[in-house]
């Protein structure tokens, strides 16, 4: 029986051993050459970030960022196909309901990150390959270099699961070109490959089965300047020749987008689509109407406000924002319909646009005392 018991122990040893091993290696943190490398690790939930990924990241950057043998930064997602799907939605989801502090931590220690991806002092180049949404947009759009490929997908979803498009939304959506930041927040519209790059999402854009050539090349280089990365990376952009021809998938609506997205409440951009009355038109109204009636005031107002913000004033904007949605209904009825259950028939309250007071969003956008963002 001792001996059994033994077993047992070992066993039980083991199995917590490969346990710790499979939490360290949702991310991998490695140094090559004058590069340091971060792999988010997690294939199977297509490299969505949680909370222990979050901390391990975070802690690396600003060793790296100190390091004087460290030049660069590299960012990339494992699995082929995605480089980060978003954040750990049902983890904060259950957390959220039992008022269990995740739900504060995990966007405290997000936003912070994106902080420190925004504030860098190394060069960061993210390999976005494959799906970039939400969260995974967060962990690259702040920083100096951006890769795009042909697998690329671009959106940010949340007002379809009740929440708003955080992760610095606020800051760099408002900052591209016309209105098509708003008209991607509030619509959650996906762009593919060349077209991310031609939102300005993306600063270049290489052939998928390039980038092991490209990261070689990042790696091989000798105590490299912002200039002689750059420099490299435009000479992959110009060699490839994928989509060259295409046009930009939005071009023809861009008038539209800047002239109906433009107004300063939803009521009038919902009034704005049904005159206008356009298929394109009525095809937003659609999407409009199935997004959380909160989502899209806090959306919009996010973004309007963020556009004369410094990131980490809207890094702590959004987190009040993400406070006030953990303590609501739309994002757990959100998460439910489109995660869970996958009915996508979510049943907002309020239902309408008409019922979400200015007083409601004004209250979500009030300091937090002491427990506001720190940065």
């Amino acid at each position: 029986r001792l001996r059994a018991l033994n077993r047992l122990q070992v066993i039980l040893q083991h199995l917590k051993m490969s346990k710790q091993t499979d939490s360290t290696t949702e991310v991998l943190l490695e140094k090559k050459g004058g590069a340091g490398i971060i792999t988010l690790n997690r294939p199977k939930a297509l490299n969505a970030l949680n909370l222990s990924m979050i901390q391990q990241i975070y802690p690396q950057i600003k060793t790296w960022e100190q390091d004087p043998e460290t030049f660069l930064i590299i960012i990339k997602g494992a699995g082929g196909k995605a480089f980060c799907a978003g954040g750990d939605i049902r983890a904060i989801t259950e957390a959220g309901k039992v008022g269990d502090k995740l739900s504060q931590d995990f966007f405290r220690g997000e936003y912070r990150l994106n902080n420190a991806i925004g504030t860098c002092k190394k060069p960061y180049v993210a390999l976005i390959d494959g799906i970039t949404m939400g969260g995974g947009v967060g962990v690259s759009v702040h920083g100096h270099f951006r890769v795009a490929t042909e697998k690329t997908v671009f959106a940010m979803p949340e007002t379809a699961i009740g929440l708003f498009p955080d992760v610095g939304g606020g800051y760099f959506l408002p900052r591209l070109s016309g209105k098509i930041g708003y008209y991607l927040a509030l619509t959650g519209c996906r762009l593919k490959g060349r077209d991310v790059l031609k939102v300005g999402i993306a600063t270049h854009f290489v052939e998928s089965e390039k980038l092991p050539a490209l990261e070689k090349d990042l790696i091989a280089l000798k105590s490299p300047s912002k200039e002689k990365i750059a420099d490299l990376l435009n000479s992959y952009h110009m060699k490839c020749t994928i989509d060259q021809e295409k046009e930009f998938v939005l071009d023809e609506h861009m008038e539209k987008i800047n002239s109906l997205f433009s107004a300063n409440s939803m009521e009038e951009i919902v009034k704005k689509l049904k005159q206008d009355g356009s298929p394109f038109a009525m095809k937003q109204l659609e999407t409009i109407n199935k997004m959380s009636p909160t989502s899209l005031k806090l959306t919009l107002r996010q973004l309007r406000e963020g556009a004369s913000l410094s990131l980490q004033e809207v890094l702590r904007m959004e987190y009040r924002l993400s406070q006030a949605c953990m303590k609501g209904h739309d994002f757990y009825e959100g998460v439910r319909a489109v995660l869970i259950d996958k009915d996508q028939s979510p049943k907002w309250k309020p239902a309408a646009l008409e019922e979400v007071s200015d007083e409601f969003v004004d209250n979500c956008f009030k300091p937090l005392g002491n427990d506001d963002l720190k940065l």
